[in-house]
């Protein structure tokens, strides 16, 4: 998939989409992203197997991230040089977001 068509299909990305990949500063399987992510989140977020496995399954085909290892049911995976390009983007966005929000907040 081209950059730019990978950057428009996931740029603003889900917040679900978002803490897979922050997840995978190291490679992990499934189960260890959803636990992670309830980690990061101080268990304000916990994601659904279901979830999970379809996004990691739409990320695999965008080639945002890769199989790093196939143990015993359990996949690994890793992120990829376009899935890292990706969250850098969505860092920068959500940086930009977060500045404007510090701002404006006293507006409100």
């Amino acid at each position: 998939m081209k950059q730019t068509k990978l950057m428009k299909s996931y740029i603003p990305m889900t917040e679900t989409a978002f803490y897979i990949l922050l997840s995978l500063t190291e490679p992990r399987h499934g189960y260890g992203i959803i636990k992670h992510v309830e980690h990061l989140t101080n268990g304000r977020l916990r994601l659904g197997s279901g979830t999970v496995y379809g996004t990691l399954t739409k990320m695999q085909r965008d080639s945002l991230i890769t199989v790093y290892a196939d143990e015993k049911r359990k996949k690994i995976y890793e992120i990829t040089d376009a899935g890292r390009n990706v969250i850098h983007k969505e860092i920068d966005r959500l940086k930009e977001l977060h500045a404007n929000a510090v701002k404006f907040e006293e507006a409100f």
